[in-house]
């Protein structure tokens, strides 16, 4: 009863600390929303880069070419074994007639050149379309490969790859980099919010020390206040950003432009619940480290 008493009095003290700080309590909710929607900002763009990374990742990868005239069994042993390779996602058997169906609807205005040529009577190998699990692998994929039997040669997008792997690990650190730095305001802007608190809660603190208050029992209702903050600045940011972002997309999509390029993006729906759960966790643990860092000097007495 004792404990439950304790626990009851720290969180009550929290959130009266709270709404007893209005003016700091705002200007803290204020500042934490716009540097949480600024990280959001960047963190569903990361997201939908990503996003349709994979999906252009699913598309790229090599054609491996088999020699002429394989056998049905080596076309199929070949098979076999690119599929038992690490990083291989899928293979998509190319026949012959499939080849010269493809380059003839393709390069349509080049016709002349395969004049003398047929289904039948055609210079196309059989081939391959290997995608890859990870972009980043591929060069070691083609070593591989090209130690098989029955492989004349492969080619790959090599540009498109690097390119490909070079955006994601830029949109990685760049994201991280401002993760760091909105982490660092945050903790700045709440240390000091409730420092004030602190500050005019001296004497008193001083006088709890003074009759045997631990540590632990001072700080905790700073704490809670510092983790409502963080809370309430987290779930005013995710309805604003969910909304807006649905809004924005609804937008891009009956665009003209994204039918063109034939984009993709991703709906709020299925990143909701990363989302929340980023959110709370950036807001509890900066309230947090904020409160600790802001009480330091004054539970040294």
């Amino acid at each position: 009863m004792v404990k439950y008493n304790v626990l009851s009095y720290l969180i009550g003290e929290g959130f009266r600390n709270v709404f007893k700080n209005k003016k700091s309590t705002g200007a803290s909710l204020i500042i934490m929303c716009a540097t949480m929607m600024i990280f959001g900002l960047f963190f569903l763009i990361g997201e939908n880069v990503n996003y349709m990374l994979k999906e252009i990742e699913s598309e790229q990868g090599m054609q491996v070419f088999m020699v002429k005239d394989a056998t049905e069994e080596q076309i199929s042993k070949l098979e076999d074994e690119i599929k038992k390779l690490d990083y291989v996602a899928k293979t998509t058997y190319v026949s012959k007639e499939e080849a010269f169906n493809i380059v003839k609807e393709r390069y349509s205005e080049y016709n002349r050149f395969l004049e003398g040529y047929d289904v039948d009577k055609n210079p196309f190998k059989v081939s391959y379309v290997v995608t890859l699990t990870d972009l980043s692998k591929s060069d070691q994929v083609r070593s591989e490969i090209e130690k098989l039997e029955n492989v004349n040669n492969i080619e790959m997008r090599d540009k498109t790859i690097n390119a490909l792997v070079g955006i994601a690990n830029g949109i990685k650190w760049v994201s991280l980099g401002i993760l760091i730095l909105l982490i660092i305001i945050s903790i700045f802007i709440i240390s000091n919010t409730i420092k004030l608190t602190v500050h005019a809660r001296r004497k008193e603190i001083s006088i709890m020390k003074y009759v045997g208050a631990t540590n632990g029992f001072i700080r905790w209702p700073f704490i809670v206040e510092g983790i409502i903050i963080g809370v309430m600045s987290a779930m005013i940011s995710i309805l604003i950003l969910g909304g807006s972002y649905n809004l924005l997309i609804n937008k891009i999509m009956e665009s003209s432009i994204t039918s063109m390029i034939n984009m993709t993006l991703l709906p709020f729906s299925e990143i909701i619940n990363l989302v929340v759960i980023v959110y709370l966790g950036l807001g509890i643990g900066i309230g947090c480290l904020g409160s600790i860092i802001s009480m330091r000097k004054y539970l040294e007495v």
